[in-house]
């Protein structure tokens, strides 16, 4: 059952004044800005998937002034849809907040019934086992298709593991790697480019990347993450290219292979 807190939250009061005032102005804004006026659930949509990278990159960046920001703008959004959904009598905020306290207590029968989960690996078993049994008809159900690729990998892995479907040891995971690798290749083992299948090829590229994403699961690695921190790796080394050769009175798409090299072995040892 359910441990009371280890101390009592003293600046509650302060939390919930700092919502009140939010709320405050997000009904002030509706009703006297004419761009808050305006905006629907579907205008709303792209600026919240903007934000929501935002403040991923915040996150990456370690700088958590950013992420302090970013936050408040996506708290924002969240009651921005409310108010919206709450003029079409469909909810209100704290039909919202409600509704994720009474799925958090349901999904969380460790913590509010007797249920025993002793670690991270149980809890999550047990999270996909009761989505069964309230309703949804499958365990990839919650994963949401517009995703990007790699992501929806990582969430897709995820969700089977919750139920038991994966390997048992990592170095079966690496021999999968291995195996689509060589398939891979194998696609490329032609004398000319003409005769290359290239939705085969494709098709074994992507069993190659799902693969590598199952491995990085097994050792702990955030692929997307990692991808994320070599991007940022590459656009530093390659602006610091383009800067200090212009510098030297060199113009990029000029320069030979040879020469951009010299600068880039430069930016690898900042």
């Amino acid at each position: 059952m359910k441990k009371p807190l280890s101390a009592p939250d003293t600046s509650r009061e302060a939390k919930l004044k700092a919502f009140d005032r939010l709320l405050t102005v997000m009904n002030e804004l509706r009703e006297n800005c004419p761009w808050d006026k305006k905006q629907t659930f579907e205008t709303l949509r792209h600026l919240t998937i903007e934000e929501t990278y935002e403040l991923s990159d915040a996150i990456l960046e370690g700088d958590l002034q950013e992420v302090k920001k970013e936050l408040g703008d996506l708290m924002l959004h969240n009651v921005f849809y409310a108010r919206i959904a709450s003029e079409k009598g469909e909810f209100d905020i704290a039909d919202v907040l409600n509704a994720i306290c009474d799925k958090l207590v349901e999904r969380h029968p460790h913590v509010y019934g007797d249920v025993v989960a002793e670690d991270e690996k149980a809890v999550k078993e047990n999270w996909e086992k009761i989505k069964l049994r309230t309703g949804n008809k499958s365990v990839l159900e919650g994963v949401p298709k517009s995703l990007p690729a790699l992501v929806k990998a990582i969430r897709v892995q995820d969700k089977a593991r919750g139920v038991g479907f994966d390997w048992e040891k990592k170095e079966q995971v690496w021999e999968k790697v291995e195996e689509e690798m060589q398939e891979f290749k194998n696609e490329f083992n032609t004398e000319s480019n003409e005769t290359i299948d290239h939705q085969k090829a494709m098709a074994e590229f992507g069993d190659l990347l799902f693969s590598l994403v199952n491995y990085a699961r097994f050792i702990n690695i955030d692929p997307e993450e990692a991808l994320e921190r070599t991007n940022k790796k590459f656009i530093k080394r390659f602006q610091y290219l383009e800067t200090e050769s212009k510098k030297d009175g060199k113009i990029m798409g000029e320069m030979t292979l040879a020469e951009m090299d010299i600068y880039w072995n430069r930016a690898k040892n900042l």
